[in-house]
């Protein structure tokens, strides 16, 4: 029988042993476990930016598969460490609200601290809890440990709220929520939003004091050009055909992004 397969999701980067480390401890336990990193790029501390990751890419993974999440601005400290079965997978993060936006539309959540030393290493560093803690930890459910063994459950968590768009004056306001590998500035206002908004009127997408036409395809306006689109994320972004939207427009991760109703369009409206 295959072990679930492990994710790693870290702010490490691909140098360095951090990495490395933590797939020897898993290894070391299970060594037929199979690991799949994710993402190691993550901003340093950025809690926000794991969160997003994690929450795009767990729905593709089989059920069973563990997922692992280090993004750890306290570690060292109180901060708990949570084991979090949903969705026919389960999570291992810290409770920092890492996992919050994963969770999004679960209703009922089960939250296990990982207070069982004998699933750790045997000496824990006060700086790498994700090598001595949650990779051991990681290991032990690939091998069949149950989630209630690991630790004692936990009513509450820390949350990271969703940044809901804003509708404010005819217009709703949204922002920048990460830049993609490409230059892609995806947004916090989802497809549902749009297409509501949109309801066969025209919409106008600005940013930076910039209209950037609505399309459906990158190819929708010619190189070089600018264009706001519903991406594979499910979330507006704005992108450059064949170059950096980011790089072109000066984009940074905050900025705000509107979603305008024309005043003629918004008027007819009124009155129909």
């Amino acid at each position: 029988m295959l072990s679930p397969v492990i994710t790693l999701t870290t702010d490490f980067g691909s140098e360095g042993w951090y990495v490395a480390s933590m797939k020897g401890v898993i290894l070391g336990i299970n060594p037929r476990a199979t690991i799949v990193d994710v993402n190691h790029s993550i901003s340093p501390q950025n809690v926000r930016e794991a969160a997003l990751c994690i929450a795009q890419i767990a729905s593709y993974f089989p059920a069973g598969t563990i997922h692992v999440v280090v993004v750890d601005p306290g570690v060292g400290t109180e901060r708990r460490l949570l084991c979090v079965p949903m969705r026919d997978q389960v999570f291992l993060a810290p409770d920092n609200g890492v996992l919050s936006w994963a969770a999004r539309g679960v209703s009922v959540i089960t939250r296990v601290a990982l207070s069982e030393p004998r699933f750790w290493l045997p000496t824990i560093s006060s700086t790498f809890h994700g090598r001595d803690v949650v990779a051991p930890v990681a290991a032990h459910l690939s091998l069949g440990v149950p989630v209630h063994e690991l630790g004692t459950p936990v009513a509450q968590w820390q949350e990271l709220p969703w940044p809901e768009p804003a509708v404010q004056s005819g217009q709703l306001g949204g922002e920048v929520l990460a830049i993609d590998h490409f230059g892609n500035l995806i947004t916090n206002i989802e497809e549902s939003t749009v297409a509501r908004l949109c309801d066969r009127r025209p919409i106008i997408v600005r940013y930076r004091d910039r209209d950037v036409p609505l399309a459906r395809n990158y190819s929708d306006v010619p190189v070089a050009h600018c264009v706001a689109l519903i991406g594979s994320t499910g979330l507006l972004e704005i992108a450059q055909r064949n170059g950096s939207a980011a790089d072109q427009l000066h984009g940074s991760v905050g900025d705000a992004v509107q979603l305008l109703v024309p005043r003629n369009q918004a008027s007819n409206t009124a009155r129909s």
